[in-house]
């Protein structure tokens, strides 16, 4: 089925250069794949339908398990990070539960880096813990630190870049050490998406991404998908998927498939104004210091560009509430990768993330905001930024 997705081509990793997929014709010729927007699948005979619930023929039976919408986009995701098999489902963090629940048990221990996405954290903080799984954070910049805490371990969990800090890692050492010690490599693709980064080919076992972010790239869906090897993904769809009902609805896996067709074009644009942008904070007073994975070191190997994510740290002299309530084209709002500017201040994410089990290991400065650099425009978002610098200065 062709749906117009632009795949890499063989010679392509890395570069911003791409080929039309070509599976054949669409129903009644549509350009756009039509939605499979049904529930349950029917049958001509008995003889079928016992076959089917044999496992002895391969259909769609209930969405909540397959659905052709939803296995286009699985196809489609799972040929972008050179992957045999992928499975879409409601969010991200089901994605990341998902793919995390599969392979650990009670008594298990997982290594992850330090500065993950805030709620995979509280995932492995609570009610892994309740399963009685432990979890040891590590800086993921360093190897022999990672190296040490991996025997034993049945997962090392990654991001590349990580959330709020942007550190970037050596994955392809990483994947290697994880290897070294029978232990799973699991990293969250989400920032880079396989137009900058493709992990499978770095050693990964299994990438998870909130598809809600840059995969769909229209603030209009949430959504997360796992992709690896074929026996990974479907013990993750046999073991997993059935019983949490974290399924993929067949509507959002079509905005998804419409969001693939411009991710390469997106994904560029944003890098561009984010970089610009990030550069000139490195030279504004009051901004204290800038992290983004590429403006301020060199990209790892593996990783060949970054998105429009970074974050900023200014001094005492910039009152952080009045910077945001001053700008009036970044909009507050916690996630990303849609057409919009978000700002999103750590003194709220620190509060949320404190509670019964305080995030420790989340600790970020107090003065630091995140930036998510849409497509409005670098000029405006630059003068948005430089207004609100300016009136929240304290006197």
């Amino acid at each position: 089925m062709d749906d117009g997705t632009n795949d890499f081509g063989d010679d392509a990793f890395g570069q911003a250069q791409f080929v039309v997929s070509n599976d054949g014709c669409q129903p009644y010729e549509a350009v756009v794949p039509p939605i499979a927007q049904t529930s349950l699948f029917t049958f001509e005979t008995f003889d079928s339908m016992a076959k089917a619930f044999a496992g002895e023929a391969s259909r769609h039976v209930y969405s909540r398990t397959t659905n052709p919408t939803v296995a286009l986009f699985e196809q489609k995701i799972a040929r972008l990070e050179g992957a045999d098999a992928a499975i879409g489902l409601a969010s991200g963090m089901a994605a990341i539960s998902g793919a995390v629940m599969a392979f650990t048990q009670p008594g298990d221990r997982i290594v992850s880096v330090k500065h993950v996405y805030p709620d995979a954290y509280r995932f492995f903080e609570t009610l892994m813990k309740r399963w009685g799984i432990s979890t040891t954070y590590v800086d993921g910049a360093d190897l022999e630190a990672v190296k040490s805490t991996l025997p034993g371990a049945k997962v090392l969990y990654l991001e590349s870049p990580t959330s709020w800090t942007m550190q970037v890692h050596d994955v392809v050492a990483l994947a290697s050490l994880a290897h070294q010690h029978g232990a799973m490599c699991i990293i969250d693709n989400s920032h880079a998406t396989p137009i900058f980064q493709r992990p499978l080919a770095m050693g990964v076992d299994l990438v998870v991404h909130s598809a809600t972010k840059y995969l769909g790239g229209h603030s209009d869906t949430v959504a997360g998908v796992v992709v690896g090897r074929n026996e990974l993904i479907q013990k993750i769809r046999r073991e997993i998927c059935p019983y949490i009902g974290a399924k993929l609805a067949p509507f959002d896996a079509w905005l998804l498939l419409r969001g693939l067709r411009t991710l390469p074009l997106r994904m560029k644009a944003h890098e561009v104004s984010a970089a610009e942008i990030a550069r000139r904070l490195l030279a504004r007073p009051g901004v204290a210091c800038v992290y983004h994975p590429s403006v301020t070191a060199a990209l790892p190997a593996g990783l060949t560009g970054t998105s429009g994510l970074f974050s900023f740290e200014v001094d005492e002299s910039i009152d952080i509430p009045s910077f945001c309530d001053a700008l009036t084209v970044f909009r507050l709002g916690v996630s990303w990768g849609g057409y919009e500017s978000l700002v999103f201040p750590a003194l709220v994410a620190i509060g949320q993330a404190a509670g019964p089990n305080p995030a420790i290991e989340f600790e970020i400065p107090h003065q630091m905001i995140r930036l998510h650099i849409g497509l409005e425009g670098t000029e405006v978002l630059w003068s948005d930024l430089v207004q609100a610098l300016e009136q929240s200065g304290k006197s």
